[in-house]
């Protein structure tokens, strides 16, 4: 089982960490996110985040090259989505923008839990998110733990999916209407990957669900009447409310979390309101999944990014 400590004391190194739910989630107050960090400023964030799987900072007007810059000092900053548009004089950043046109039709893309890209051969490590523009009301994202949505899994069910791999694809779901150009351009390169359902963290050990109903299409190894239904388990299990955290948006708040140990789900309750909501997300190159049988995910279509 995951361990978690409910307690907020400041580091020492000053930073004041407040956890917000029992099993995924922390606010880092204490840092100013516009100059370069301390080396053990960032060590005491990667800790962070690998305990707790997503943090959260406030009050960070930085600009899309400060963010950039903030990500460089965990890791390697992809461009900012395989196909789709980025910001323009930042290639790094993918901008969630109510305002656009794509985002702006009779087309309703659904909204459903996901890991970040995980169609390509190596998913991003991390993503970082920060709010452009915010609501005054709704647009709430979720997150959800995939280590602890695996280890509470009865121990017959693991032994099943420890062994198993997945195929991931790039693919939207609408819900409603039959096209749209978003739906093209967020295809317009096919990828597909077969993952390991089952990854095992490359920093911590820990084993972590490592599928999504946004990108899995079926399990190789079964037919699709029991591919349906073991995925169909597993993304129940996942979405157990106990294990998520709600985030509720501010301008300049930043998310930031593990991509190889968590999904998230975007807001759905947009719609019921006439507010604009901007993002924009970076994510960090990542390595390949393994899985606990200490084979590599493969490529089957698209390759890597970076």
């Amino acid at each position: 089982m995951t361990i978690t400590d409910d307690s907020a004391t400041p580091s020492d190194i000053g930073l004041d960490v407040r956890p917000l739910s029992g099993y995924i989630g922390a606010e880092i107050f204490g840092v100013d996110l516009r100059q370069p960090l301390e080396p053990a400023v960032v060590a005491e964030i990667r800790a962070t985040l690998l305990k707790w799987k997503v943090v959260f900072f406030r009050d960070q007007d930085i600009t899309p090259a400060q963010q950039v810059a903030f990500g460089r000092q965990f890791g390697e900053v992809t461009p900012g989505h395989p196909t789709l548009p980025t910001l323009e004089g930042q290639p790094e950043v993918f901008p969630l923008d109510s305002r656009a046109e794509h985002y702006r039709s009779e087309i309703r893309v659904q909204s459903l839990w996901h890991t970040d890209v995980t169609f390509v051969h190596n998913p991003p490590t991390a993503s970082i998110l920060r709010g452009v523009i915010v609501p005054p009301y709704g647009g709430d994202t979720q997150w959800t733990n995939l280590v602890t949505a695996y280890e509470t899994l009865s121990a017959p069910i693991r032994d099943l999916i420890d062994g198993l791999h997945a195929v991931h694809v790039n693919q939207l779901h609408l819900e409603r209407g039959d096209s749209s150009k978003l739906s093209a351009l967020f295809a317009k390169t096919a990828y597909e990957a077969v993952h390991p359902v089952v990854r095992v963290h490359p920093e911590t050990g820990e084993r972590a669900l490592f599928v999504n109903p946004n990108f899995t299409t079926r399990i190789v190894e079964l037919s699709n009447p029991e591919s349906a239904q073991i995925l169909d388990l597993l993304y129940r299990h996942l979405a157990t409310p106990a294990f998520t955290v709600r985030f509720r948006w501010q301008p300049n708040s930043i998310a930031f979390w593990d991509n190889r140990a968590t999904a998230h789900l975007a807001p759905t309750d947009q719609g019921n309101t006439d507010f604009d909501r901007v993002m924009h997300r970076i994510t960090l190159a990542g390595s390949i999944p393994v899985g606990v049988d200490g084979k590599q995910s493969e490529t089957l279509e698209g390759g890597s990014f970076a």
